[in-house]
């Protein structure tokens, strides 16, 4: 039967809405089966209990289970790359981490892009770093820091958790801005990296607050300024980098990913279930026991900050030549 083009032209128009309405629909329906969120992190660590809080909370509002799946490895990138070759269909998210945004620039052999192949669903918090030397050290400002340093080039040790870590790009960061020459010793993790900082080791450690905000309270470490734009509610009496070295920020946040082409819909569906548990007093102080603050988004606000540090430390990690060896 040959259609006229006036019958063609109104069943296209019907096909549109039509299309719509099937997307709306799949939406209300997800999730009908249990939903896979993947760290990259090991269980116990901050990333993998804010996972399993937020997964308990989606599994209670959304009514199917949020299974955490812990998929340690090369930096996150294992993670990363599992999620970004899944399905797009809302049942794999990735916990995503600034991490991930470092690694974009630092290792030049990945088989996926976080910043293209996940797609931004919500933040979940924010955990600001903070300048730590040990008590011995000759500076109580930091802007006496930069004169020691600048008076004795090359004899400042910077400890980090390893090569491109948050630790380590932010003490690049500060070394740029700042124009000191300090010689960063990379660790196979922030427990080493600590032990030595408290031993007197090494001198200065750009760490984040989980970690090092419990050494200052007892004044096993020296803190002289976060990282963050404002001040640190776990360290109210600590002044901000920016008042030092203008325009100097760093931080490091967690949230959740999918997979790119995920279908709109779905993600705007997990970011409102995901916002609604953040907004539960109970997870919110879980979450400060981590030493993170709650950043709700929206899916483009995260986007955007993905954006943003995925840019800052490219450009950190190429002028100051850091390769993965």
């Amino acid at each position: 039967m040959k259609l006229s083009r006036r019958k063609l032209l109104r069943l296209a128009a019907a096909a549109t809405p039509l299309s719509a309405v099937c997307r709306a629909a799949r939406a209300q329906a997800y999730p009908s089966r249990p939903v896979h969120i993947i760290v990259g992190q090991t269980a116990g660590s901050g990333t993998d209990t804010a996972a399993r809080l937020l997964g308990q909370a989606l599994s209670n509002r959304l009514g199917q289970p949020f299974i955490v799946e812990n998929q340690p490895g090369a930096g996150g990138n294992l993670a990363a790359g599992s999620v970004a070759r899944a399905t797009a269909d809302g049942y794999t998210l990735l916990t995503a981490i600034v991490a991930n945004a470092i690694n974009e620039t630092l290792y030049d052999n990945l088989n996926f892009s976080f910043v293209r192949d996940i797609a931004p669903v919500a933040g979940i918090f924010r955990v600001p770093q903070v300048m730590v030397v040990n008590p011995s050290f000759p500076a109580t400002t930091v802007a006496e820091f930069i004169a020691y340093a600048k008076a004795n080039p090359g004899k400042i040790n910077m400890a980090s958790p390893g090569i491109g870590s948050i630790q380590h790009v932010a003490g690049e960061l500060f070394k740029f801005k700042t124009g000191v020459d300090m010689v960063h010793v990379p660790y196979r993790g922030t427990g080493p990296a600590l032990t030595d900082l408290l031993a007197g080791q090494v001198q200065v450690m750009f760490d984040v607050t989980s970690t090092s905000a419990a050494h200052v309270k007892a004044g096993r470490l020296r803190a002289l300024a976060v990282t963050t734009a404002a001040r640190a509610d776990v360290l109210p009496d600590v002044p901000v980098m920016a008042d030092f070295v203008p325009g100097y920020e760093s931080s490091a946040w967690v949230g959740f990913g999918v997979p790119r082409d995920t279908p709109a819909a779905i993600v705007d569906v997990l970011n409102r279930q995901v916002n609604a548990g953040l907004a539960d007093p109970n997870i919110a102080a879980s979450i400060a026991r981590l030493g993170g603050t709650v950043i709700a988004m929206s899916p483009a606000e995260f986007g955007r900050l993905i954006a943003a540090d995925a840019e800052k430390w490219a450009q950190v990690i190429r002028a100051a030549g850091i390769k993965m060896n």
